[in-house]
């Protein structure tokens, strides 16, 4: 796996491994301080949130009205191990947390800021993404001992258009291993077909469909990085993260992006409000 930095830019050899490999590891562009902010913003979110008697679990979330109307929110989903089978959840809220999302980039000050940073418009400018908008924002926990695998797949089977054009920025707050569930990642694996679609059947509800019955057969590569890594991934990339049993936390950031020329479907299971239109990195 090669690293880089974005001190001379993105540089030829960086456009290379990334047209290569289907993602760019770039180190250390979120420095310590910054890592320690933002993880202070989370924790300052989450101790502003209420949960409910019974909160919503990601991965048992197709059907819920908190999880399909939160493209222009923020809102809190759960571990599956974090709930009891009354649903409540069994332990304190800041080690219970799946996820927030979805719209932290636009809602959320000091996420605005961070996603809007001049690093992230001269990675989009080097990597020659046309028209890009933030569209899906995340924090992304993999509680200690509890944080869900989560199974391979193509962020373009979520974030549709018609040619893909998803791209993904994943940034690890906290060191990624293989311990704690860092990324794996299928070396190449973006030069094949999209996969699956997932989206809504009939307004409301959640399907996902096979559209190739291809696999990969490729073992995956572990994306093993410190604390204030990015890692861009190309839409079609096949690519996981494995469990945390560690006693380590494994905090992270997620902005996703589309080509804002491109139609975005109705069908897609991430929307917005007619009066909170994407937005570049402007």
């Amino acid at each position: 796996m090669e690293r880089f930095t974005l001190t001379d830019g993105v540089t030829d050899t960086m456009r290379a491994a990334y047209d290569r490999d289907g993602f760019l590891v770039v180190e250390g562009l979120v420095l310590p301080d910054e890592c320690r902010s933002l993880s202070a913003r989370i924790d300052d979110l989450i101790a502003g949130y209420q949960a409910p008697d019974n909160p919503t679990v990601f991965g048992a979330h197709a059907a819920d009205r908190y999880f399909l109307e939160s493209g222009d929110d923020i809102r809190f989903f759960f571990e599956p191990d974090a709930v009891d089978k009354s649903g409540r959840p069994n332990r304190a809220i800041g080690t219970a947390l799946n996820k927030i999302g979805h719209a932290l980039h636009d809602l959320d000050p000091r996420f605005n800021a961070f996603f809007r940073s001049a690093a992230f418009r001269i990675l989009a400018e080097g990597l020659d993404l046309n028209d890009p908008r933030l569209l899906q924002s995340m924090v992304i926990f993999k509680q200690p001992g509890i944080g869900a695998p989560v199974g391979m797949h193509q962020d373009a089977s979520f974030l549709r258009t018609d040619p893909p054009s998803v791209t993904g920025f994943w940034i690890a707050l906290e060191d990624a291993t293989l311990d704690n569930g860092c990324l794996l990642a299928i070396l190449g694996g973006h030069r094949g077909p999209l996969r699956k679609w997932f989206g809504r059947v009939d307004g409301d509800v959640l399907e996902t469909r096979v559209l190739d019955e291809g696999g990969e057969a490729a073992r995956p590569v572990p994306l093993e990085v410190p604390a204030g890594t990015l890692v861009v991934l190309h839409g079609l990339l096949p690519h996981a993260s494995g469990p945390n049993r560690s006693q380590r936390s494994r905090r992270a950031l997620t902005l996703h992006t589309i080509d804002g020329t491109l139609p975005y479907p109705e069908d897609n299971w991430l929307r917005r409000r007619a009066d909170m239109p994407l937005r570049g990195f402007e």
